[in-house]
């Protein structure tokens, strides 16, 4: 089965306009993420799913320039421009991840695929988010392209268009839903970016870890933050906006 991971990304943030393009090291942090999660093992191909509005062609841009697939879609339909990006790409098995988690572990993300290739079920749908173990940031799931198209053509309701997986794990009568936990919980970690602070955290843990250790793990980071525990209040405060 071709696994292809989609990253919905934009410049239109409302807290932090332009976050997934801010430079840390002369480096923007979508690029960072495509790097993370080129090296997950069971990924085949990945594509950004940005908007048709002109203030993401910086995004479209910068995929240009790393030789990475695009589509461009309704900005607020979010569900259909996964849908079409995923027929785009041939794809049979859909890894969803967002472009404001640039420190996403391609370990982590391997084990959620390897959880849903384990099984034959072609509504399963799994994530690390359903009760949530892993650091904010660590985002994953995973689901087949026919519960997407299910999802996709089933959805009437607003807010089920604007998130992808909303209607699925809505419905759990109609789709198979699982989750896989961290042996220990670090939920209380957040290392996504969607405000300035966010922005502060990240760019300091990747000064620190990436020069001298690009693939650096989950489990370094955590191992930083136990050295310098008072880089975790930067962001504490934030609090998360609904997925």
């Amino acid at each position: 089965m071709k696994v292809v991971a989609i990253i919905q990304a934009r410049m239109g943030s409302t807290r932090l306009p332009g976050k997934v393009l801010r430079q840390v090291l002369e480096k923007p942090l979508l690029a960072y993420q495509l790097e993370r999660v080129g090296r997950a093992k069971l990924i085949d191909e990945i594509i950004i799913a940005t908007t048709d509005q002109k203030i993401d062609d910086p995004i479209v841009l910068l995929c240009k320039t790393l030789g990475i697939s695009f589509y461009r879609g309704l900005e607020n339909d979010v569900l259909n421009r996964y849908f079409v990006a995923a027929n785009q790409a041939k794809a049979e098995v859909v890894v969803r991840l967002t472009a404001d988690c640039p420190l996403i572990d391609p370990v982590q993300i391997d084990k959620v695929i390897e959880h849903y290739l384990l099984q034959q079920d072609e509504l399963l749908y799994v994530s690390n988010v359903l009760k949530r173990s892993f650091p904010r940031g660590m985002d994953t799931e995973v689901f087949s392209v026919q519960a997407l198209k299910e999802a996709d053509q089933k959805a009437k309701i607003k807010s089920d268009r604007e998130h992808v997986t909303k209607y699925m794990v809505n419905n759990s009568r109609s789709f198979h839903l699982e989750n896989v936990t961290n042996n220990q919980d670090y939920s209380h970690h957040r290392w996504t970016v969607d405000t300035m602070e966010d922005f502060i955290f990240i760019k300091r843990i990747i000064e620190t870890l990436y020069p001298h250790n690009p693939n650096f793990t989950m489990e370094d980071i955590i191992t930083l933050l136990d050295q310098f525990p008072k880089w975790r209040t930067i962001n504490s405060h934030i609090e998360q906006k609904n997925d």
